[in-house]
């Protein structure tokens, strides 16, 4: 089973006319099944549905997908603050249906200017039309297979947006396979507590599997730890493994920092310079960390609030936002770790 996660910014109209709407939270899900000759194939549309009015849903849809898609009805500082997340992001691929209100009209060689700028050169248009826009995502599919295959083969990262207990079942966790795979019996570590637990069961799209690989939303039934070692911006990632008689070093996959010297490339779209004391904040794998400026010197150097967990392997780009800025998107950066 492949799975193409699609960010969203855009109408409820819209992403039904793809899919099946699912779950119905801050972030709105839509999914479209269809078997291939390779197995089933799955677009799942993550629609941030408060946006512009909230940007923290925005961020984590871009944290779990590959591809975008965004709805424009106008041009103006909404449709910009898209743009620069989907840039951001690292979203290359996507897709851009014109739908001006009644009355209305969107100068198509305008979007296209816009996008260009962006860095969005490789977005396609098409018409408000469910068949084709599936068609089309299938297509995306199918030109970024590769890559969405080799990210199984990664370390396993699980972004965690949601815990609780079950009654006959225990502690479940749910989110993102970011990368690598997922088994049940597995022995897992819970991040940043660094604790240690066990996969009791494991379901993708309501079924019962043995596995999840990067692409799927996961329910993780867990036993033999605690509920209280997850956050809302927890990841599950396989413990490390040491055997110095069999030479074996695998160390935990990511890295914890607490405060990072950063290399952040600035979207085009914004004018804002960074200043000491000035407070960011860093969105990646789904986590939402509150940082301070502390230097700007030789280095620009961020203290983080709490913990921010960083891949050690293909670490996704960091989006940093200020809240008071317009647009709130300064920029995506690469953090290494100084603590």
């Amino acid at each position: 089973m492949t799975v193409l996660n699609i960010a969203m910014i855009g109408s409820d109209e819209l992403a039904k006319a793809i899919a099946k709407a699912t779950d119905q939270r801050d972030v709105h899900t839509y999914v479209n099944k269809e078997s291939g000759a390779g197995g089933a194939r799955i677009l799942s549309i993550i629609r941030a549905a408060k946006m512009p009015e909230k940007i923290r849903p925005f961020f984590n849809s871009l944290c779990a997908a590959r591809a975008g898609l965004i709805e424009i009805n106008a041009i103006d500082a909404a449709f910009g603050e898209a743009l620069v997340g989907f840039a951001s992001a690292g979203i290359e691929k996507g897709i851009f249906v014109i739908n001006p209100s009644e009355g209305d009209w969107v100068d198509e060689s305008k979007v296209r200017e816009f996008l260009n700028q962006a860095g969005l050169s490789k977005w396609m248009q098409c018409e408000f039309d469910g068949v084709s826009l599936r068609s089309a995502f299938y297509e995306l599919m199918e030109e970024i297979s590769s890559e969405l295959e080799s990210s199984k083969e990664d370390p396993l990262v699980v972004t965690i947006d949601q815990h609780f207990n079950v009654k006959g079942i225990g502690l479940v966790a749910i989110g993102y396979v970011q990368s690598g795979s997922v088994s049940v019996h597995d022995e897992i570590c819970i991040m940043p507590s660094n604790q240690s637990g066990t996969v009791k069961s494991l379901q993708v799209m309501d079924d019962d599997v043995t596995c999840a690989v990067a692409g799927d939303r996961v329910g993780i039934a867990l036993r033999n730890t605690k509920e209280e070692y997850l956050s809302g911006s927890s990841m599950i990632v396989h413990p490390a493994v040491e055997d110095k008689n069999k030479g074996i070093s695998n160390p935990i996959c990511v890295d914890i920092h607490t405060k990072s010297s950063v290399s952040l490339t600035k979207s085009p779209f914004q004018k804002r310079d960074i200043a000491v004391g000035d407070i960011v904040h860093a969105s990646v794998d789904l986590q939402f960390v509150v940082g301070r400026v502390e230097s700007i010197d030789s280095q620009l150097v961020i203290n983080w609030e709490s913990p921010l967990l960083i891949r050690k392997s293909k670490p996704p780009a960091v989006l940093l936002a200020q809240l008071d800025s317009k647009p709130r998107i300064i920029g995506h950066a690469i953090l290494n770790r100084l603590n």
